[in-house]
């Protein structure tokens, strides 16, 4: 690979990952524009986060399709505590999250693109 196109590839390389808000942010947002906040629930140690993350959310087609449908939100169980009194038996699980902060749907597992994708697709 030719070196400019590998600094460009390392350049864009952060803008094509899903780009998280902390939830406090996720909030706000979600009063400006009324999208579903996904929250993304994860621990360090977590092989099926870790392959979920980057095999399908960073993806550029699954990350800009998750961008423009809701407000993501990634808590790490070893350092932050859930909103909502939620409770997780495993992880990844994720929590979708209407307006009135009721969560519509959740999703346990980790999943491939296209699984993940119809999963979400009807979530409004």
């Amino acid at each position: 690979m030719n070196k400019l196109l590998f600094l460009l590839v390392l350049t864009l390389s952060p803008l094509l990952a899903l780009q998280y808000h902390s939830y406090e942010d996720a909030l706000k947002l979600q009063k400006q524009n009324a999208k579903i906040i996904m929250l993304d629930v994860v621990r360090t140690d977590c092989h099926y986060c870790s392959d979920m993350e980057r095999d399908v959310l960073n993806q550029s087609e699954m990350s800009n399709y998750l961008q423009e449908r809701f407000i993501p939100v990634k808590i790490n169980l070893d350092t932050e505590k859930l909103p909502l009194g939620i409770k997780v038996h495993f992880t990844p699980t994720f929590f979708f999250i209407d307006a009135e902060q009721k969560i519509i749907k959740k999703i346990p597992g980790s999943w491939n693109a296209k699984d993940f994708k119809e999963l979400t697709d009807t979530i409004k």
